[in-house]
């Protein structure tokens, strides 16, 4: 999972990027990257692994000159947190074209082999960013007559819908010309396009969440259609394109779960109603599933779940607390590389308040439970804190299966839920009592207030892979690359490389 966002403005984009990309720098922790073009100093770019904040300084902003500009913040993972794989990725034919991506393509390895072997292009990386990007460029090369036209881009974003399968939201700048974003024809990855009145005329912005447009004062338009395809040209000039093939809208329904910021809208759906109305389900189900309860207090594992477990408490008439206090400068752990470094950071990032525990009958409530380290150690550290009992929620179903849309869930082998029943996860985690989220609660819970959509990708749930091009072999190959061990040696191959920083 990763944040992607672009500007089109008549004044300059470096700081609006930048901040953009620190209220999404929950969607990657591993490396940031802003490029920035105008007519005098032409291309910048400043690109590096580490927070936003870290990349980026004085000196960096300085340089980052222009009125057009795209930014990403990364999340590794095929690779390390150590690799070489800071975007936005730059090619320089033809005309020069930067891309930022957000998702994961299923065919990558096939996309790859045909660019080296028919389209002749060059590819540095093991990132599908990078095949993404040489795509398109290839695909607009092939129907550039002369002078670039916005029929040439639309035709080339068709031709790559075509050829790219899974899910994928890019923004691309063409250098000189204007900034491309598109959303692949499912819409699993969100994508969001706002305005902003400047006294140079209007102002353009697509991020990867809505929350980026209100800390830049830009209006949310809408989020892209699945498969659309938007142009916003240098002068600000605006155009859209819908997906000539098939299109069938199935958004990923994790990023309502974890993913997003409360505060965001994501296909015109709030998370934060979501995670209400999905607290609202999980009491339901623990009433109807535990009616003899005997829980004394509700409370949350910080802060994803906070929503939702408010709501648990008010319908079953117990109390809420916070137990738990976190450390905020400790990045979210499910994004960390590694299972060590998962482990080693959950006893950094939480402690327990003792009194709120202490001879008390806990129901703890988490948004969902994925390799079951955390839950886990958080389960012990209630227990050291003096409870008595202590139960487990998940505001999520069981996850069972591998996202291959971009979540680093790929390894069944390290998903807890895998293989497994409720009880038996129960008693790996430590727990008096565990309940899950029924899938068509947490359906029901996002879908409510717009019927325009009428499924989403639950595939780590269910193994419904929307695409429909998944196969075991797939899923065994993307385990053999993507489980911890793959990613440890990934990161010790890259451990001498520098971070990457271009202009």
């Amino acid at each position: 999972m990763c944040g992607v966002v672009g500007i089109v403005s008549s004044e300059p984009v470096s700081q609006g990027l930048y901040n953009a990309l620190t209220v999404m720098q929950h969607r990657g922790q591993d490396a940031a990257g802003i490029v920035t073009w105008s007519e005098d100093d032409g291309l910048k770019m400043r690109k590096s692994n580490g927070l936003v904040r870290d990349v980026f300084r004085s000196r960096h902003m300085m340089r980052l000159t222009g009125n057009v500009g795209i930014g990403h913040v990364r999340y590794p993972t095929a690779g390390g947190a150590k690799s070489n794989e800071a975007q936005p990725f730059y090619v320089n034919s033809p005309y020069g074209i930067c891309l930022a991506h957000n998702g994961n393509l299923t065919n990558r390895d096939a996309l790859a082999e045909l660019l080296i072997r028919e389209d002749r292009r060059h590819l540095s990386t093991t990132s599908d960013s990078e095949v993404l990007l040489n795509v398109f460029a290839h695909e607009l090369q092939t129907r550039v007559n002369g002078r670039l036209t916005k029929q040439n881009v639309f035709d080339a974003i068709d031709a790559l819908h075509n050829r790219c399968k899974g899910g994928y939201a890019v923004v691309a700048m063409i250098i000189g010309f204007g900034i491309v974003a598109f959303r692949d024809p499912n819409g699993i990855r969100p994508l969001v396009v706002g305005e902003r009145d400047e006294q140079g005329g209007k102002a353009y912005m697509v991020a990867s969440e809505s929350v980026a447009l209100d800390v830049l004062q830009f209006s949310r338009l809408r989020d892209l259609n699945p498969g659309e395809c938007l142009l916003i040209e240098n002068d600000t000039t605006l155009h859209s394109h819908n997906y000539s093939g098939e299109a069938r809208h199935t958004p990923c329904i994790f990023e309502y779960v974890y993913f997003a910021r409360p505060d965001t809208i994501l296909d015109s759906l709030s998370v934060y109603k979501a995670r209400l109305r999905m607290g609202e389900e999980l009491a339901g189900k623990i009433i109807r599933d535990f009616p003899d309860h005997d829980i004394d207090v509700v409370i949350p594992i910080p802060d994803t779940s906070r929503t939702s477990a408010l709501q648990v408490a008010y319908h079953l008439g117990v109390k809420y607390r916070e137990g738990f206090i976190k450390n905020r400068y400790i990045g979210r752990t499910f994004i960390m590389p590694g299972q060590a470094e998962r482990q080693s950071s959950v006893r950094r990032k939480l402690n327990a308040i003792d009194l709120e525990f202490k001879n008390k009958n806990v129901l703890l409530v988490d948004d969902s439970i994925v390799r079951g380290t955390t839950s886990k150690q958080i389960i012990k550290f209630a227990r050291e804190a003096g409870a008595r009992k202590v139960y487990f929620a998940s505001a999520a179903p069981p996850v069972r299966y591998p996202n291959v849309y971009g979540i680093d869930m790929p390894a069944a082998s390290e998903l807890i839920a895998n293989g497994r029943t409720v009880e038996e996860i129960q008693e790996l985690i430590g727990a008096d009592k565990l309940i899950y989220q029924d899938l068509h609660g947490l359906i029901r819970s996002v879908r409510h207030g717009n019927s325009d959509i009428t499924e989403f990708d639950t595939s780590c749930f269910s193994g419904e892979y929307v695409t429909g091009d998944v196969t075991a072999e797939y899923l065994d190959e993307l385990e053999r690359r993507r489980n911890d061990a793959a990613k440890s040696n990934h990161e010790t191959t890259h451990d001498r490389e520098s971070n990457v920083v271009a202009f």
